[in-house]
């Protein structure tokens, strides 16, 4: 457990590739994936206003999420940085659950750390990385009906995943509420 944020919930990899990174993580048991097209979630890059526009997909091993990311768009985002320096993708983020994402990233730096907001998406979750050492960025997720709801739906599927039924679904946000449908 970390001693500034507490416990890891998920693991985030950036990865040049969706499918090969689900692939991945299917033929060492861990799934289902259920896959989500994120375009144009508004949010901050360094300070400033960005369109996100990514595949991201979702599965669990025990209670530990893995998250591979794809970005797809052009604005510039943390993930295609990651990319740039680690074409082949890697452990971008290390995520943990917050019960406000400004008053936790404000009680990191009143302890004497030195951290700065990469990327944030409102009040939702933002991702901080460590000015002298950069490298694997921590995201503060705050808890929310949305994510119980969401993230309740993967560790439900990987709960009662057979390991060969519908190793890909998918997430669909455009009702205002994740949804599990078919892949495809």
């Amino acid at each position: 457990m970390s001693r500034l944020f507490g416990e890891v919930v998920q693991q985030g990899y950036a990865v040049p590739d969706l499918d090969a990174a689900m692939t991945h993580w299917l033929a060492r048991g861990i799934g289902p994936f259920y896959v989500a097209d994120i375009d144009g979630m508004d949010g901050e890059y360094y300070g400033e206003p960005i369109k996100s526009k990514m595949r991201a997909a979702f599965a669990y091993s025990g209670d530990q999420q893995i998250e591979v990311i794809q970005p797809t768009g052009t604005n510039p985002n943390i993930y295609a940085d990651y990319l740039e320096t680690h074409p082949d993708g890697g452990l971008q983020h290390l995520a943990v659950w917050v019960d406000d994402v400004n008053d936790a990233f404000a009680k990191l730096n009143a302890d004497g750390e030195k951290w700065r907001i990469a990327q944030r998406y409102g009040d939702a979750h933002i991702y901080a990385d460590n000015i002298e050492q950069p490298g694997v960025m921590m995201q503060m997720m705050a808890r929310s009906d949305f994510y119980d709801a969401f993230f309740g739906i993967v560790k439900k599927g990987a709960e009662s995943w057979d390991g060969k039924t519908d190793p890909l679904r998918m997430i669909d946000f455009t009702s205002g509420a994740p949804v599990e449908k078919a892949y495809g």
